[in-house]
């Protein structure tokens, strides 16, 4: 029987993590229960974990039942933590989805159910705090029917020891005309029945819903029997060796480790695990295999499909990256909106802060960790003010390195609206390169692509390659603000080169300074992030929110109302609306909710104020020119970027 891999998810303090001290003590993967108020939770072994009481890294344990394996992944509950969650959906057969029977549906939890209704992982929900005080599972699973899925069926009662029981039957026989033949012949035995149940759940179609105390242990010998029952896998070990890395991490003595759930085939130690790169195709050798319980690590000669590891000997593959026969690498859509700069003691040497961040920047690529060469200042991306909190710990505990940041910026962006052509020439006494650029505005979030129109006989293959790799070394700055751009198709059109004069560098000089030159000729937008956002208030509380979203220059579909509810959808600037919860808290008095997910860039709606604030400087930027250098009489001379195009050797 192949391992089965169950992620663990919930809002904060809905009892996810005392939950998964039950399953592992019911599985005996541990001797005693630990708990997180008592800071002894097994797979919160982190020191900031357990100060903290949250989850903040996704870590494994492995169990056992019946004779079956299974990889346990408990992901982080708080909002500031969700690529760490998002990366490790990917590699899940399953997830159990905690919700508390008091507090039920919350902001987080949407998140993750909209995550994992997107990659299709078959779900469990499981109610938890059934002994608390204004406990209501029947509220609950209302609440789940109406916000996340009308397809959510009770266990309880209708599934035991593999005997599907009538209501079950019936709940499967609604949803399929060839079930509900069936169902009204009584032709299908209970293995029939079985199957099919486990297929409905496999195919995202049915999603099996079950209630208890994990604080008091009730409930979750019982729920993990069904789920041992019900999710099932099929992974094939015929096929040549094929994974997804999931997971960067650094042991004590700073070795990497690379995480990696195996989806084909065998792999050995020794054998050559090759990944994309860019446009090259890298093989390593995986020097050590190790199966990761907790805190713990042991060495195995071989895994298989299905089963959950770490290598060492990858020294550059990413998080969300194919190996072997899956050779694309995900993308992720919880990212940061806000950014921050790195504020660190005079004495210290910046070559060891910036060492410390590219090595959590490896961990936890979100950080985009980014090096100001100018200001010599080091700026990463985050999610929020916890975030921050957690890493000003972290480095301090990994790298003995006492940093601060400063107070988040909104993470804003440029692009163009107009398409234009860019010129750039580079020839100082012996250097020679020029290069012409097209540049386009392309679709919203498709980033920096790249196209290459240029022909073999007018510019070396090779030299072609160099353009690309500059276009793609670094984030490029606009002209409006100094921040990234994005969502620009660009096309090489021509270049050129000498046989004896063009050097390395050359080509940098001269793509920077055309696709410089592009952007003074285009009409150049201001982005910034946009919450796409869901608000449950209680009816006399609409119009209060309608015009607050008004006010913060944000949008909202026709709202959908009950008699006592209603149900508000939009878009809204994240810098008008980042603190909008604590807000609703006060005027609802707790009552309503609101869930705020990453929704894109789009036009900025307050873009004079913007600029005039940042105050940056486009011909002041020291990595950046517009215009371009040209050779006469054995000197090179500075033409700007308005006159540069009458002067390019290819036009």
């Amino acid at each position: 029987m192949k391992p089965t891999t169950i992620g663990l998810f919930a809002h904060v303090d809905a009892g996810k993590t005392t939950f998964a001290e039950q399953l592992l003590y019911h599985t005996n993967s541990i001797r005693e229960r630990g708990r997180v108020d008592h800071k002894d939770a097994y797979l919160d072994s982190h020191d900031i974990e357990r100060a903290r009481g949250i989850t903040v890294f996704a870590d494994q344990a492995v169990m056992t039942y019946k004779g079956a394996t299974y990889y346990l992944i408990d992901t982080p509950g708080h909002v500031d933590f969700s690529p760490e969650m998002e990366r490790a959906v990917q590699v899940m057969d399953a997830a159990i989805l905690v919700i508390s029977a008091v507090e039920g549906i919350q902001s987080h939890t949407e998140t993750v159910w909209q995550l994992l209704h997107k990659h299709r992982i078959p779900t469990f929900f499981f109610i938890n705090k059934t002994d608390r005080v204004g406990a209501d599972v029947e509220r609950v699973t209302e609440d789940i029917r109406m916000h996340l899925t009308a397809d959510v069926c009770m266990l309880t009662g209708s599934f035991a020891d593999g005997i599907v029981g009538e209501g079950l039957l019936e709940f499967m026989a609604e949803r399929d005309e060839s079930l509900l033949e069936t169902f009204l012949a009584g032709t299908g035995d209970q293995a029939f029945w079985l199957r099919t149940l486990q297929a409905q759940i496999r195919g995202h179609r049915l999603f099996p819903c079950a209630s208890g105390s994990a604080l008091q242990d009730v409930g979750v010998i019982e729920f993990m029997d069904q789920l041992h029952r019900l999710a099932t896998v099929d992974y094939d070990d015929g096929t040549p060796f094929g994974g997804r890395i999931y997971k960067i991490r650094h042991d004590p003595k700073g070795v990497r480790l690379t995480y990696v759930k195996a989806l084909s085939g065998t792999l050995k130690v020794r054998d050559e695990l090759c990944y994309d790169s860019g446009e090259v195709r890298v093989c390593e050798k995986a020097t050590r295999i190790l199966i990761v319980n907790g805190s713990k690590m042991h060495a195995v000669d071989q895994v298989s499909a299905g089963d959950l590891f770490a290598v060492t000997g990858l020294s550059g593959a990413e998080a969300g990256q194919g190996l072997g026969i899956y050779s694309d690498k995900l993308v992720y859509e919880l990212v940061p909106t806000l950014t921050s700069k790195v504020e660190f003691a005079d004495s210290l040497n910046v070559k060891d802060v910036l060492g410390a961040f590219r090595i959590l920047n490896a961990e936890d690529p979100s950080l985009n960790v980014v090096w100001e060469e100018s200001l010599q200042e080091i700026h990463i991306h985050v999610m929020g003010l916890i975030q921050l909190e957690v890493l000003e710990q972290l480095v301090s505990e990994r790298f003995q390195i006492a940093v601060s940041f400063g107070r988040p910026e909104i993470l804003y962006k440029e692009t163009i609206a107009s398409a234009v052509n860019g010129y750039g020439h580079f020839e100082p006494l012996k250097h020679y390169a020029e290069v012409h650029l097209r540049l386009e505005p392309g679709e919203r979030g498709s980033g920096i692509t790249f196209a290459n129109a240029c022909h073999a006989s007018d510019l070396s293959a090779g030299n072609q390659n160099l353009v690309k790799t500059h276009l793609y070394e670094r984030d490029h700055h606009g002209l409006l603000t100094g921040m990234p751009l994005t969502d620009i198709r660009i096309t090489l059109l021509k270049g050129g080169a000498h046989n004896e004069h063009t050097h390395g560098g050359d080509f940098r000089e001269a793509t920077f300074r055309a696709l410089r030159q592009g952007l003074e000729k285009a009409e150049n937008v201001l982005l910034e992030p946009y919450y796409a956002y869901k608000i449950k208030v209680e009816i006399d509380d609409m119009g209060r929110v309608l015009s607050d979203i008004e006010r913060a220059s944000g949008r909202f579909d026709p709202p959908q109302t009950t008699a006592a509810h209603a149900v508000i959808t939009g878009q809204v600037p994240v810098a008008t609306f980042m603190d909008y919860s604590k807000e609703l808290a006060s005027f609802t008095h707790g009552r309503g909710m609101v869930r705020l997910t990453f929704g894109g860039y789009e036009r900025c709606h307050n873009e004079r104020e913007v600029i005039e604030q940042r105050g940056y400087r486009k011909d002041a930027d020291p990595l950046y020119s517009s215009s371009s250098i040209f050779c006469a009489k054995g000197h090179g001379y500075t033409v700007p970027w308005e006159e540069a195009e009458e002067k390019m050797h290819l036009l």
